[in-house]
């Protein structure tokens, strides 16, 4: 019981250390949108040109491959309710893969959809389905495990609106997003 207390304490008084006062710039002093830093003695502004290389891309789709083919298909296409891929997708799976091998550090995120039919709880197993049919084929082509990421919208994000056959072909796919 006592030790209990006595952590307790040690660990509020360590939290309470790192509150310490810090000197933080007030965000709009002269009130012109301008953010002055307090410490600098000829209230010169901060400048925010530049980023550091540090966390930038952190999983944001990344369209501008010099490399890339420019019609390197993006979008695998699926029939009703199936999760099998067609023949057709062979080839531009094949040079993904390249793509994949070439390129260690590539990472792509396989978003799969499905059509409005079926529940949403169906949907996004369907979606995961098809998106771990692209990622098998993709890593038995000589894609890296820890380069292929799968996530299922199901039919949270159409890419056509409608109730049609046209809209449905469009709605059941797996998007291949090259993240930076």
């Amino acid at each position: 019981m006592k030790i209990n207390t006595l952590l307790t304490t040690g660990l509020i008084a360590l939290a309470l250390a790192g509150c310490g006062s810090q000197d933080i710039p007030d965000p709009d002093p002269k009130g012109d949108g301008a953010m002055v830093d307090s410490n600098d003695s000829n209230d010169s502004m901060s400048s925010t040109d530049g980023f550091d290389d540090e966390g930038m891309g952190a999983g944001e789709e990344f369209n501008d491959f010099e490399e890339m083919d420019e019609d390197l298909t993006m979008v695998i296409y699926f029939d009703f309710d199936q999760s099998e891929l067609r023949a057709e997708y062979s080839d531009v799976l094949q040079r993904h893969a390249n793509n994949l091998a070439m390129d260690g550090r590539a990472q792509i995120r396989l978003e799969g959809h499905a059509d409005e039919r079926g529940s949403r709880e169906y949907n996004i197993g369907l979606g995961e389905r098809r998106s771990q049919s692209v990622r098998r084929l993709l890593l038995i082509q000589g894609g890296s495990a820890d380069q292929i990421s799968t996530v299922s919208f199901g039919e949270e994000r159409p890419a056509a609106f409608g109730s049609d056959e046209e809209s449905y072909q469009m709605n059941r796919r797996v998007e291949i997003k090259y993240l930076n």
